[in-house]
This record gives structure tokens, C-alpha cells and sequence, in this order.
């Protein structure tokens, strides 16, 4: 289990998932914080908020890049990460990217999804609830991103494999492969682990290299991220499993 920085009114855990749809589940909540910065991200998500009465959610899309987003004070979050290759097909993740659709008609104990009324789930339920969505037949999986992920050279054409990873991902393999490693990048910083031996652990080429790549997929600096920001935290950020070089 990782958990977010609680002292800078921004509470996020989180827990890996032996389900294959699922990539992580989380749940945080906010205090004295009007927004965060949100890292780049490669998965689709599932998440649920509960401000000032109110429960809403939505489906979101995976984020090409960071960016500032809004955070309502004194809310509480959760969330489900789905897996690479994992997607609602009603719900087209290309339509997603950088962005997300609200799911209408939520209360604090029911959700409405393709004409059913479902529980809402929470952090300990989540396997349950993603399970029964793949019975009906809400989300899929196309096996092939994992594969090809993993280092496997599926039988179909270039051209096939591009076309099937974009429409279960919403990104091309290079892109998922440049967030993924800066994501991994700036937890090995947050560790404490020198820039240069970032760049060498990682394949960068050079340490500006690293630096750009911090900036557009991270939204900091090698030093801002040694240096917790008590005015914009970051949004969920872990240590992904290793992805086979292309």
C-alpha cells in the first residue's frame, strides 16, 4: 500500500490489484488545498466523490500530460484504476484523453450504469464491483496491450496492433512508454536517488533529457520534487512495474 502526503491537505492511498482489469485502487481526501497537480497518466479510471452532500462520479481518461486541476475542499475520493488494455467500450477511451465523461444519477448508495442500478463500491469492494461490470458486459479487456507491453510480438500486422492499442488505450505505445517512465523517474527522485543515476538507471540521454521530461509529464523539477509542494501537491503517484523495452 503507498499513501499520499497527508501533511499538505491532500490525503491519497492506494493498493495494487490482483484483478487484471484493475491496475490500482485508491481513496484520499481533501482539507486546505484548492487544487493539485495532476501527473500524467496512462490509465482509465472510475472514480466516486462525495462534497458538501453531494456524490458524483465519472469516467476519466488517461492524461497525456501534466496539468493543474481543481480540487473541492473537505472532499473525499475514491477511485479504480484500470489496467492498460482495460476499457468501457460505450464509453470510447479515445474520447476520454485529457479529460472525462460525469456519470449522471449517482447517490451516496447507487450508480446507474447502462440501465442498472448498482451499489456504489467502495475501497475494499472494488474487485467485486469491476468483476460484475465484465459479466455485463460493461468493461473489456483486449489482451494484446499487455502483451505487447510485456515484450510478446502479437501475429497481426504493424498497422492492426497500432489501430487495437490506440482504441483499448487512447495513446500510441511510445507515449504510454515516455509516462511510464517518467512517472518511474520521479518516484526513484522522491527517493532520494541522484538525477544522474536517474538518467542511467532509466536510458535517458542526458540529464536535460530528464528534466523536459519531468516538466511535461510530471509537472516538476528534479528539485521540486526532492522539496514536498505544500500549495500544489501532486496527484496519485507510485512506482509502476517495469514496462520491456520496445
Amino acid at each position: 500500500m503507498s499513501r499520499g502526503a497527508s501533511r499538505l491537505g491532500l490525503e491519497i492511498e492506494s493498493r495494487p490489484s490482483e484483478l487484471p482489469y484493475i491496475e490500482r485502487v485508491w481513496r484520499g481526501r481533501s482539507d486546505d488545498v484548492g487544487r493539485m497537480t495532476s501527473v500524467a497518466n496512462t490509465h482509465g479510471e472510475l472514480v466516486f466523490w462525495e462534497h458538501e452532500g453531494r456524490t458524483q462520479a465519472a469516467v476519466l481518461g488517461p492524461e497525456p500530460e501534466a496539468c493543474p486541476a481543481p480540487v473541492p475542499k473537505d472532499a473525499t475520493f475514491f477511485g479504480i484504476s484500470f489496467a492498460l488494455g482495460t476499457s468501457m467500450p460505450h464509453v470510447p477511451i479515445g474520447r476520454l484523453v485529457g479529460g472525462g465523461a460525469e456519470i449522471p444519477d449517482v447517490t451516496r448508495r447507487s450508480v446507474w450504469l447502462k440501465g442498472s442500478a448498482w451499489h456504489v463500491p467502495d475501497y475494499d469492494n472494488a474487485e467485486a464491483f469491476v468483476r460484475r461490470m465484465v459479466r455485463e458486459g460493461i468493461v473489456d479487456r483486449d489482451p494484446i496491450v499487455p502483451a505487447v507491453l510485456d515484450g510478446a510480438a502479437p501475429d497481426v500486422s504493424a498497422r492492426t496492433l497500432q489501430r487495437r492499442f490506440a482504441a483499448a488505450t487512447g495513446l500510441t505505445q511510445g507515449a504510454v512508454r515516455q509516462i511510464h517512465r517518467a512517472r518511474q523517474a520521479a518516484v526513484l527522485i522522491q527517493e532520494g536517488v541522484p538525477a544522474q543515476d536517474v538518467v542511467h538507471r532509466l536510458g535517458y540521454f542526458d540529464q536535460p533529457h530528464l528534466a523536459r521530461s519531468l516538466t511535461r509529464y510530471i509537472g516538476r523539477t528534479a528539485t521540486r520534487l526532492s522539496a514536498p509542494d505544500t500549495d500544489e501537491p501532486l496527484s496519485l503517484l507510485y512506482k509502476p512495474a517495469p514496462l520491456v523495452p520496445a
